[in-house]
């Protein structure tokens, strides 16, 4: 940075955005783990009790941050099929935690939703309500959908390692398992485990229940027991 540039940086009144922004670019570049208000008070150029000012602590810091990324999903487009304007949120939801790997985790760390996510879930909410779902149906595929509503899912472990043929005597003894992986399509920097494809089962599965929940709403379907 030149000391034209610093100088200029040094004008810029400190806030709450600029805090949360310096924060997240932070995160991006050398992951949550080494986020640190102190770190970022360097990044700032600015003393540690000055973040106090706009954040109370690191975990207010990290629901803003939290915030800040969820407020990057695209808004909902216009049209009548609410399963075409579902899934594009979803989908723009995914991309922008992908460009935040961090993210994820620290959503699924705050122990109640912060207000971005309060505001995208009942956005995604009124588009499964416009789309005829009824609030009893909607209710229900909430639950279903998950963290999958902000484009990540949690897998059932995790099955990443060495690529290759799989052991013989594992193959012996897991036959069915041995030949699934045997099919799956590679992706080199999948989350879900070597040799799947990250954004292919994403989707596979989001359009399954979508459909499957546009089915349900044909029907009628209601979770009221019946007499």
């Amino acid at each position: 940075m030149t000391r034209q540039e610093a100088t200029h940086t040094q004008r810029i009144p400190l806030n709450r955005e600029r805090v949360l922004r310096a924060a997240v670019a932070l995160a991006d570049a050398t992951g949550i783990d080494a986020l640190s208000m102190r770190r970022l008070a360097q990044e700032l150029d600015v003393v540690p009790m000055a973040l106090y000012k706009h954040v109370a602590n690191k975990e207010e810091l990290l629901d803003g941050m939290a915030d800040a990324v969820v407020g990057e999903i695209d808004p909902p487009a216009a049209g009548p099929d609410w399963q075409r304007v579902v899934r594009g949120r979803i989908l723009s939801a995914r991309r922008v935690l992908l460009r935040h790997p961090w993210a994820a985790r620290v959503i699924e760390s705050r122990t109640g939703p912060t207000p971005a996510v309060l505001a995208y879930l009942d956005s995604m909410a009124g588009s499964f309500r416009d789309g005829g779902l009824s609030a009893d149906l909607t209710h229900h595929v909430m639950h279903v959908m998950g963290s999958r509503l902000l484009g990540f899912s949690q897998e059932l472990f995790d099955t990443s390692g060495p690529s290759g043929p799989p052991d013989p005597g594992l193959a012996a003894r897991y036959p069915h398992i041995a030949e699934l992986a045997a099919t799956a399509a590679h992706d080199g920097g999948s989350t879900v485990g070597g040799g799947c494809d990250d954004q292919f089962e994403f989707e596979f599965a989001l359009d399954l229940l979508l459909d499957g929940f546009e089915r349900l709403r044909r029907q009628g379907w209601t979770s009221a027991r019946k007499a």
